[in-house]
C-alpha cells in the first residue's frame, strides 16, 4: 500500500473540495430524524497529471468540481441516512465511478451535535482498485 500511496502522490493532482456546507436528513437518534442538520463535507480527488493538465486551458480538459457537488447533492437527495460512514462510503464509491479519479479522500462533520467540541466526523480514504482501472 505504501508503494502505491507514493506514487499516487507522485503522479496526480490533488483537487479539493473544503468545508461544503450542506443539510442533510442523518442520524439514528430520534432527535435527528426530526429536521436536518448541517454537516461539512471535505473531499480529495487524486486524478492523475495526464487527465488533468489542460493542454487548451479547457474544462473538459479536467475533473470539474461541479460533479464533486452534484454526486453530494443526488445522494441527499435520495433521503435520509443513518450513519455518517454509510455516508462517506455511498460518496466515495460514486466519486471512484469517474474514470478520471484514482483515489478519493472524504471526511464529513456535523458541528452542531456536542456544545464543548467542533465537530464530529468520520473520514475515508480509497484508492481505485487495478481492476476498476
Amino acid at each position: 500500500m505504501t508503494a502505491d500511496l507514493n506514487t499516487l502522490l507522485l503522479s496526480c493532482r490533488k483537487l479539493f473540495l473544503r468545508r461544503h456546507e450542506v443539510l442533510v436528513q442523518i442520524g439514528i437518534h430520534d432527535f435527528e430524524k426530526t429536521a436536518p442538520q448541517r454537516l461539512w463535507i471535505d473531499v480529495e480527488l487524486y486524478v492523475p497529471l495526464a487527465q488533468s493538465t489542460p493542454r487548451g486551458d479547457r474544462i473538459d480538459e479536467v475533473v470539474d468540481y461541479d460533479f464533486v457537488r452534484e454526486v453530494v447533492a443526488q445522494r441527499i437527495a435520495q433521503g435520509h441516512i443513518g450513519l455518517q460512514e454509510t455516508l462517506v462510503d455511498e460518496l466515495v464509491e460514486r466519486l471512484l465511478q469517474n474514470p478520471g479519479v484514482a483515489a478519493v479522500r472524504l471526511s464529513t462533520c456535523k458541528p452542531d451535535v456536542y456544545p464543548d467540541c467542533e465537530a464530529v466526523g468520520v473520514e475515508v480514504f480509497r484508492i481505485r482498485s487495478q481492476e476498476a482501472a
